[in-house]
């Protein structure tokens, strides 16, 4: 590797250090060129010049020449023209080319599933959706996410003559993907995240049990006596789990569609999203334990991440140019209130998952000691109170009640806004938007602050907006944007 392409004048910080103290030139690196993938990002078709990208880092101008030599060549950049200099000749400009790499994002509802494809930019390319009940078993979940991904990548991507051949730099983005190192696309061939590219291609779909075992993780295929996996019976009981189904039909169908970098399903929690394994799902516990990723990495041969549906929009929600969800350095809350009711938390531009992933469980605190059951176990939770409304079509009670919990969060965390989504949401945004605000206007009265309420807006995305968030989940951390606790 060439050392000086980590030199810059300021890139330090957290991630980029190792255990001795000392720079970690491949973290660095990815770092690097992160940053300037990011300003390709978000320069749009006007594009940047070499000396911007330097004066915007802190990098050398060196180090930023040999970072869009190499995207150049990897066909992740372009020139977008020259700009007039203030002396000598024009400035080259360049742009991100969208088109050299695209992620697949799925919104697994309780009652039906939303996938979209899109590309570097963001940009929705393709879009399937599709009736679908979360507790008709492993086997018919993974077929559904499995069919809706083939049809949008296929259809949208293969094109003839292909071969399933990635592109340049397509290789090395999937890499950072399934590595967690970002925007391994600028380390090119021989780079280790190459290396171990092609060891794990090279060793095929059950590559990764035996080191998944090892550190206590179920994978798919592998049995326990008297176990249970979701709409199956005991593994005992003469009848090959669904997670063996699944695994045994593995065919890796996604791994050879040129530019495809993974998956990145949502779904509600809780779950742990650093393992991708599934907890007890509210309202569907028979998925408690069961490893979505792993199963799901098996069966379409790309790189997949799992989380909450919530913090997936809420990730979608900050990397969004123009600050939809907050701008990059502020804080908010997703609020999401469709089969269910849940929260993403943002905190200076990063997600909040808490030590355990399991943050923003919003819907399951309890306003009404003697309320209504939920199918959490409890009695007179927020999502609980506030689904019985909309069932009996009072939208001001259930916007009351609402922004009852709202309220509770905006005082708890001090945020900056408080973003509203999901099917409810959409189908009478003006009532659950002023209907929240006034209990939130309300309480900031009666506390006397000087601020005024917090703010309470219509989420961007509509629909779909987890959807696309699940795509963040594999291209944010590319440029530098997927961070969060």
């Amino acid at each position: 590797m060439n050392r000086s392409d980590g030199g810059g004048k300021g890139t330090g910080g957290g991630g980029v250090r190792g255990a001795a103290g000392g720079a970690n030139l491949l973290a660095l690196r990815s770092h690097n060129t992160a940053l300037v993938l990011d300003l390709l990002r978000t320069a749009g078709t006007e594009g940047i010049s070499r000396l911007e990208l330097a004066e915007r880092t802190g990098l050398t101008p060196q180090a930023v020449s040999k970072i869009t030599g190499r995207l150049r060549g990897e066909g992740l950049a372009t020139e977008a023209g020259r700009r007039a200099s203030t002396g000598g000749k024009p400035r080259t400009v360049l742009r991100l080319v969208p088109g050299a790499g695209h992620a697949l994002g799925v919104h697994l509802d309780r009652d039906e599933l939303r996938a979209v494809l899109v590309d570097l930019d963001g940009t929705v390319v393709a879009e399937r959706r599709a009736p679908l009940d979360l507790g008709a078993g492993a086997e018919t979940v993974l077929a559904g996410v499995a069919r809706s991904a083939e049809e949008l990548a296929t259809e949208a991507l293969r094109s003839p003559g292909a071969e399933g051949l990635l592109p340049p730099g397509a290789g090395g983005l999937r890499a950072a993907a399934a590595g967690g190192l970002r925007a391994a696309a600028a380390d090119g061939p021989g780079s280790p995240t190459e290396d171990a590219l092609r060891t794990s291609a090279a060793e095929g779909p059950g590559a990764s049990a035996s080191k998944e075992q090892a550190r206590g993780v179920r994978v798919p295929g592998e049995q326990v006596a008297g176990e249970r996996v979701p709409g199956g019976r005991a593994s005992g009981e003469g009848r090959e789990s669904p997670v063996a189904e699944g695994a045994r039909s593995a065919g890796g169908a996604l791994g050879a569609v040129p530019t495809l970098l993974g998956l990145g399903v949502a779904l509600p929690g809780p779950l742990d999203h650093g393992r991708g394994v599934l907890h007890r799902v509210t309202g569907f516990p028979e998925w408690d334990g069961y490893p979505l990723r792993d199963a799901l990495e098996r069966r379409l041969g790309v790189p997949v991440v799992v989380d909450k549906d919530t913090n997936a929009a809420a990730l979608g929600l900050a990397v969004r140019d123009g600050g939809g969800g907050g701008g990059a350095g502020g804080s908010f809350a997703y609020l999401h209130l469709g089969t269910g009711l849940g929260a993403g938390l943002v905190f200076g531009g990063g997600v909040h998952r808490g030590a355990r992933t399991g943050a923003g469980e919003f819907g399951h605190q309890v306003l009404q000691l003697d309320g209504p059951p939920c199918t959490c176990g409890a009695r007179g939770c927020v999502e609980a109170l506030c689904l019985a409304a909309v069932a009996r079509g009072d939208l001001a009670e259930a916007a009351r009640v609402l922004g009852t919990g709202a309220a509770n969060l905006a005082a708890l965390l001090d945020i900056d806004q408080v973003l509203l989504g999901g099917r409810t949401v959409a189908a009478a945004p003006e009532a659950f938007v002023h209907g929240v605000a006034a209990v939130l206007d309300a309480r900031a009265r009666r506390e006397g602050g000087h601020d005024g309420a917090v703010p309470v807006r219509l989420a961007p995305g509509g629909t779909r907006a987890v959807a696309e968030g699940a795509a963040q989940l594999l291209l944010a951390p590319l440029f530098g944007r997927g961070d969060g606790d």
